[in-house]
Formats: structure tokens, sequence, C-alpha cells
């Protein structure tokens, strides 16, 4: 909530409107004085790594009567306030319309009772209202991600790693509550994130006779040498009967019937703190500029909207259609209606649905079926964070399909000297926690072995490839496919996953593993500002890795809260490094401590860190001092972030669901020939769309020298950190959102699949 009121306030001043703070939510609306504060600044300046909110958040029991919100008028009015933003849940949010509504009638009432004049009716005669979604539960109808929810995953997946390992070393089964009294969706991605044998959720309640197959379930792990079971319950998970599912009565269950030795552990209000994710800073602070230019825009005729986030766009939703939408899910949940409450939950919520029931239950040999299609899946690249999570969805979903899967060791190299196993549905067990890549990675790029590739594949009778990594991975199935004229084995299915921590492959906003190091990136970025609290001013220069793609340092900017971030995409040249320095000796004559300047490896070979630290060193004497930090290999380590582990699952699902179907395309007389250029792809995220692209296609798209797509969407971000920092600049508002409406997702719509 803090970087979307941080956003909120710097960029309302970049428009050079007043803002104020309302402290206390609605009450201190209600009560004024005090709790209504004209702010500056400085007023939001080091917020951005605070959980919860600076500014108080209460329920407020007034404000749910008219008296309350005639008050409230009343204090806004004296203060010529006219435009509302307001961060909350679907409650706040409704509270905000009913306002607006009730607005003019409000004023008029205060007119006559002679605590304002006419003048002030005429001037202050519309409320604009743009609403934020703050919840951790993500159960707001419309956005694909509220504000919260990313840091709430965090907090999860951290206890189940953590219980993971004492749960490992005992032979323990352990029955973990999350909070979602009316919303899975916490309980469901986790269990998605870590590989859960069971989860329970208000909107899909298990089938009559659950207690039998969970059971048959859990011993049957045991029995394939797994050490541990770990079971998700939602707080207000529900039987078929609508009755309530608790954690106690799941141990209970367990204890009795299997006599497993059994934990319950409630995760409670952990889920509400610690310091917000990258991923949270980023969307909140995207949010907040966007509500502002909602503001500017709105007219009394257009209905109030909250900005929210579909895929990786921006979007404006009517309010009411969104509350409406929100409450019909609990309508049709308390009516029965289950499968319907899944729909309305919107598409990510029913892919997580799908794509976890597609990988927790294995069914037996016998009902699966048999294509005698062999796919090998194998690892490309520098390790990246989130990859054993594809390697495991690839090798579940195409067993569950009827394929044999086969895991290739350390890349093509290890490809052209025979390092290929058949890999099972038991091998993958408890891979999406883990980093790296357990399969071993090299950077390696087939030209070199295409003759002993070719003949592994002839040996091994491979029909299909998964390739997970980054840009090299995308470099070698373009090997592959020109290779293809000489070798009649690489003409079978191919498909890229895009995985590597710079984000520099064509054809994705996302990248497998990118989230991760990003979280990295911020967490270090937050403990180098706070090493200097307390000393006198100083400035960090820090180096991030990305190659020539400046996405770690422009995203680290601006979720750590930077000052200036040099990258390789935007020239700059030493008229622009004489600006920055002397616009941050400025702030730093402030109230600000501290200053933070990002620098990406690549960006410029002569203007290097020791050359930025050394000029900011001498040209800020006498005001601050400088430290550098080169962060190094420690962004490329560390356990994949909740998000990588779900990009990488889902993903990695849906491209061997597309393995299977050119699969059955391509298959002629006994055998796979597959040399359309359609056969060779790419799986990305594109805006709101999962979308397979041809690599050949995506050629004119890559700037090979500089290993790096020619066009990048989160430049358009670029601006938005300048603002954010206080420089004067231009903001394009060609890519702001529009106002759309809420669309309940027909089936066919759900193929495409958002994120």
């Amino acid at each position: 909530m803090n970087a979307a009121v941080r956003a909120v306030v710097r960029m309302g001043i970049y428009v050079k409107a007043k803002v104020y703070f309302v402290y206390e939510g609605y009450q201190g609306m209600v009560d004024g004085g005090d709790n209504i504060v004209e702010v500056s600044w400085e007023s939001v300046s080091s917020i951005l790594q605070v959980g919860g909110t600076v500014i108080g958040s209460a329920r407020c029991k007034s404000f749910r009567t008219r008296e309350g919100r005639l008050q409230a008028a009343c204090n806004l009015v004296q203060r010529g306030i006219t435009n509302l933003c307001v961060i909350g849940g679907d409650g706040s949010l409704t509270g905000a319309n009913l306002f607006r509504e009730e607005w003019n009638g409000l004023l008029e009432e205060l007119a006559q009772n002679g605590k304002i004049d006419e003048e002030a009716v005429k001037k202050y005669a519309y409320l604009n209202i743009v609403g934020m979604v703050g919840s951790i539960d993500n159960d707001f109808c419309g956005t694909d991600m509220t504000i919260g929810t990313d840091s709430a995953l965090h907090r999860i997946i951290e206890v189940v790693d953590a219980i993971m390992t004492t749960a490992q070393s005992h032979q323990r089964t352990f029955v973990l509550e999350v909070m979602g009294r009316h919303c899975g969706y916490l309980a469901l991605v986790s269990a998605l994130a870590c590989g859960a044998d069971w989860v329970f959720i208000p909107e899909y309640p298990p089938e009559e006779g659950w207690e039998d197959s969970m059971c048959v379930k859990l011993s049957e792990n045991r029995a394939r040498k797994k050490r541990l079971n770990i079971i998700i319950v939602a707080e207000g998970a529900i039987d078929c009967h609508n009755k309530p599912i608790t954690s106690e009565k799941v141990k209970d269950l367990v204890v009795q019937r299997l006599g497993f030795d059994t934990r319950v552990t409630i995760l409670g209000h952990v889920q509400r703190g610690g310091t917000p994710s990258a991923f949270d800073r980023i969307l909140a602070s995207r949010m907040g500029v966007e509500a502002v230019l909602a503001l500017l825009e709105a007219t009394p005729a257009t209905p109030a909207c909250v900005v929210s986030l579909s895929g990786n766009q921006a979007v404006r939703l009517p309010l009411m259609e969104c509350v409406q939408m929100t409450q019909e899910v609990q309508k049709a949940m308390d009516e029965g209606r289950f499968l319907e409450a899944v729909k309305l939950r919107g598409r990510s919520f029913e892919n997580n649905l799908n794509t976890y029931k597609l990988l927790s239950h294995k069914k037996p040999d016998a009902e699966l079926p048999k294509t005698n299609f062999n796919v090998a899946v194998l690892n490309v690249g520098a390790p990246a964070a989130g990859m054993n999570a594809a390697v495991r969805a690839a090798v579940r979903v195409g067993i569950t399909e009827g394929h044999k899967m086969f895991a290739v060791i350390d890349g093509f190299e290890g490809f052209s000297r025979g390092k290929i196993k058949e890999i099972s549905w038991g091998d993958v067990g408890g891979w999406t926690g883990q980093g790296g890549s357990i399969l071993g990675t090299k950077r390696t790029l087939p030209a070199k072995y295409l003759e002993k590739i070719a003949d592994q594949m002839r040996t091994n009778n491979i029909s299909a490839l998964m390739v997970i990594g980054g840009f090299e991975a995308y470099e070698s199935c373009l090997q592959l496919h020109e290779a293809r004229s000489r070798f009649e084995e690489f003409c079978v299915p191919i498909c890229v996953l895009p995985a590597t921590i710079s984000n520099n492959v064509p054809g994705t906003d996302f990248s497998i593993g990118a989230d991760t190091a990003l979280n990295a990136i911020v967490e270090t970025c937050d403990r180098i500002k706070q090493s200097a609290s307390g000393t006198k001013r100083r400035v960090f220069i820090i180096e991030t890795m990305g190659g020539y793609c400046g996405y770690l340092a422009n995203m680290g900017a601006l979720a750590a809260g930077a000052d200036a971030a040099y990258i390789f995409e935007e020239q700059f040249d030493i008229r622009e490094l004489q600006a920055n320095v002397e616009h941050l000796t400025e702030k730093m004559k402030t109230s600000i401590q501290r200053g933070l300047v990002l620098r990406n490896e690549n960006c410029n070979e002569n203007y290097t860190t020791d050359f930025i630290y050394q000029l900011y060193s001498e040209e800020g004497k006498g005001v601050f001092d400088c430290r550098k930090n080169v962060l190094g290999h420690m962004q490329q380590g560390g356990a994949p972030s909740p998000f990588d582990r779900n990009f990488g699952t889902k993903i990695s699902a849906k491209a061997m669901q597309w393995i299977s179907k050119k699969l059955k395309e391509t298959y002629r007389k006994g055998k796979i020939f597959a040399n359309n250029d359609d056969s060779v792809c790419l799986l990305g995220m594109r805006r709101r769309n999962l979308v397979f692209q041809p690599v050949a296609e995506l050629k004119t798209e890559t700037d090979f020298v500089h290993r790096i797509p020619k066009e990048q969407w989160w430049l358009k971000l670029r601006p938005l950190m300048k603002i954010l920092a206080k420089y004067k600049t231009s903001y394009d508002v060609s890519d702001s959102g529009q106002l759309e409406h809420v669309a309940m997702h027909s089936p066919k719509e759900v193929e495409t699949g958002a994120i």
C-alpha cells in the first residue's frame, strides 16, 4: 500500500495538484482536523520498503451512516478536495461509490445547515473517485493481482520451504492453514508453488468421499519413498454441503486413518506483514500513477473506476461492476454453484486450478493413454530460479498425455555425449522450490555438435524437444530450425520456454527467473540503504547483472526507489551524468538522507561503475559521501519466488499441451515429420496473453549483437521512475488504461490464459 501512496503523492505533485493524506481511513475523513493533512514530496520518502500503510487504516462504523458521510463531505469541501483515491477491499470501494452518489445531496444539506455557502456547492459539485484494490486474498473480480497478494505468497512460501526441511527429516505430515475466508487464491497458488499433496479451497470443495481419496493419495506418496506430505487448507474451506473443513479436522483424519505423525501450522497474520515484494512495489507504483491519470481524466459522466492489471497491461474498470461480480462469486458459493464460482473468479484463477489438478494427482498407469512418443526436456544457458518448476510441470503433463519423458543432462553438450535418461513422475517431486538447474545447464550452442545430437535423437527416438533457458535457448532452437534441411531428426516439434534473470528474450514480457533476481536486488538495496541510517548523507552506486539488457537495473530502481538507473538501451552522456549529480546534490540538501543509483553492467564501456562512483564522490564533496556495490552472482541464486514457480509451472504445462497437439498433427505413416516454421515456437507472455511464436519470425525482432529484443515494453516505465525520483520529464499517457467492462470469460477465451 505504501508504494501506491507514494506514487499517488508524487504523481499528484508532478501534475501540480495539492495532495492530502487522510489518516485512519474513513474514520479520519469523518473526524477531520489533523487527520486530513496536505503533504509534500518528502512526506513519502523511505516508505517504499515498509509493510502495512503509513497513513493507517481503520474500520469505520460512522461512515456507514448518512450523518458520518455528511461530516466527511464537510471536511473535504472545507479543504477544496474533490478527488479521492481509495486503496482498500470491496467494502471500502463500495463505501466510496455510495459517497460519490450522495455527494450532491450531502452538499445541499450542508448548505441548508449553514455549514458551507452556495458558492461552494457549485464549485465542488462533483466528487471523482478512483480505487486501487489492496487485499492479500486477491478476491476482487476484474483484477489479475491485487496489491499485497504477491507479498502474502512470499510469506507463505518462506514458511512452507522452512517446514519442508523439518518434515523431510522427521517424515511428518503438515497441515498448513492460510488466510482466505471467502477466496482460495492464496491456498491454491501456494499449493501450486510448493507441490502440495492436497488443497482445500472454498470455491472448489472436494467430492463426496474425499476423506478416502485423500488418505489413499497420502499413503501412495509415502510408499513412493516421499518422506513428507503437505496439505494446505484455506481458512474458509468447505465441503460440498457447505460444512467447514478445518485444519484440525484434516489432521485428526490423517492421524486416525493412517497413523502418520501430523502437525498443524496456522500462519495467521504473518501473511499480512513483512516487507513488500518487488512485484507488489512495481504493481502499486504503476497503479498509483494510473490512478492519478484516471482522476485527471474523470468527468461527472464517467463511472467511478478501479485501476488494475490484466496480464501485464494497466486497465480501468467500472468499480461497481467489479464489486457486483465479486459478490456474485460469494452468492454462487452459498448456493452450491461451485463451477460457476470458479469461472466468475476469472481466467487466471481457473488456470491455476486446472494446472494444480493436472500436476498433483497421477492417474494409475492403466488409465493413462499410450502415445509411443518420446519427449526430451533440457536446460540451456545460465541457471535461473524456476527452471526446475518448469521441468517438473513438463515431465508430469507429458506423462499424463501418455508420452515417455526424457531428461537431458548439461544442455546440448550433454545431449551430444548421450547424457539422456528416462524420467518418471516421482523423480521430479519436490523440485518446485529448488533454485538453479537440477538437470544441469551449459551455455554451449548446438551448432558444433549437430551430427552427434542428431545421432542421439535417432538412437533415443526423440519425437519432440522442450528447451528451457535464456537467449542461448532461443538461439539454439534457431540453429536447429536452420539445420532441418541437413538433418531430418530436427524435423520435430520444438518449444522454447524463456528462463533467464536478464529477461532479454524476444517474444515475451517476462522470463522465468527474472522476478527472483529482482527480489534479490531489491532486498539488497533495502539493506544497503538501511546500512547508512544514522550516518551522514550517503549515496550508493549499485551494479546489477543483465548483460546488455537494462530490465533488472530499471525495474530494480523502480522497486527500490532509486534516483537514477543507467542502462544500455537509453544512451547517456557526461552532461546527463552531471545533471543527475546536481539533482541528487539538491535533493540531499533537504531532509533526504540517502541516494541510490543503479547501473547495468554493460550500459557503457567507458562510464564504468568505478567512474560513476568517482564522479559522484568528487561532485558530492561536502554534501554526501559515496559507496559502491557490485551485486554479482547473488542475483542468480536463491529459492525461486512464488511468481517464478507459478509462471514456470503454468507456461510449461501449456507448452507440453502444445507439443502433444503438434505431435498429433505431424504424425504421418508411423513417424513424426514437422518442418513448418510454426513447429519451432517460443512461448511468451505478451501483454495479456500467452502466445506461441515461431522463432524464425522473432529473428527480425532481435538485436543479436547485444542479445536483446529491439523493442522492450518496460522502457515505457522509465519516465515513471524519473517522475517518482523528482525529475521533470514527459510522461507518455498513450499506454495508460482505457475504461473497459468486466467480462465474464467464455470457455473459449480461457484458452489464451493469463498469468
